[in-house]
């Protein structure tokens, strides 16, 4: 009994591949066409994309190429397969430059890079393009009312791209490359000063440096640790109101303790 199900579904999709085929070896194309439509219009974008894949050879000269063409790309994308999509928004745009339905094209393309992009810990090169994109379609098209949307996207993939250097940042941390974490989370600091997290940043940075300078051979300890100085005073200056501000001061006396009591140190060696 347990195996009727699956023979149901391979009835099911044997007679959906049938009635494909019996549709695609119809010789007229008008016909075909506008069982593609139906298709579309019911959202069976699979079947749709075959046959207006079949029939595309025939109209190609013909006014209804361009409609055709436009819903082939989105036959692409409303079945996730984005990769494909963004190549035919992209041939769409070549293909009919000056079509009414261009503006709105030109955005589903940088869409499809966005709809690529994965997750912060993962590879980011599409989430750079779909930022790039977006701005191009911006920069193209001032007065879209799809721009509110663009920008609220490079805004989404900017903060993406800030989770996965701040990830990067915090790995050093947490294996105990001091000095590297420092120099990410100031990298950090640099590209994101606008950024809710500037003031933990700045907070991660001073930690950091701390450490390394604790971790240093004596003759340099004091030297990383008015580096910690300096940051500290740094964070001071530019987060005056921030809720971190006892912990950078924290960091500032525990540095200017420690530089005292190994100036104390070499005055008892030197005696």
């Amino acid at each position: 009994m347990r195996f009727i199900p699956f023979l149901i579904a391979a009835f099911v999709l044997g007679s959906c591949s049938k009635g494909i085929t019996k549709i695609l070896k119809n010789p007229d194309p008008e016909y075909k066409l506008r069982i593609a439509e139906q298709y579309f219009v019911k959202k069976k974008y699979n079947k749709a994309q075959v046959i207006y894949e079949d029939v595309m050879p025939y109209f190609k000269t013909r006014p209804e190429f361009q409609d055709i063409y436009y819903k082939y790309a989105y036959c692409a994308y409303n079945q996730a397969d984005y990769m494909n999509a963004e190549n035919l928004f992209k041939s769409f745009l070549e293909i009919f430059p000056n079509s009414p339905k261009s503006e709105e094209v030109d955005y589903m393309r940088a869409y499809s890079f966005f709809k690529q992009s994965p997750k912060p810990e993962l590879d980011q090169t599409n989430t750079i393009k779909a930022m790039g994109m977006m701005q191009t379609y911006i920069n193209t098209h001032p007065g879209s009312a799809r721009n509110k949307d663009a920008s609220a996207i490079i805004d989404i993939c900017r903060t993406k791209l800030e989770i996965k250097d701040f990830k990067s940042a915090q790995l050093y941390y947490d294996m105990g490359q001091f000095r590297a974490a420092g120099v990410a989370f100031a990298t950090l600091l640099n590209a994101y000063p606008e950024s809710a997290k500037a003031d933990e940043y700045k907070l991660m940075i001073i930690r950091s440096y701390y450490r390394f300078a604790e971790l240093s051979v004596e003759e340099k300890k004091a030297e990383r640790f008015e580096q910690v100085i300096d940051e500290c005073h740094d964070f001071v200056d530019r987060f005056p109101e921030s809720k971190l501000r006892k912990d950078a001061e924290s960091f500032l006396n525990l540095s200017q303790t420690q530089i005292k009591n190994l100036n104390n140190e070499q005055v008892k060696t030197s005696a």
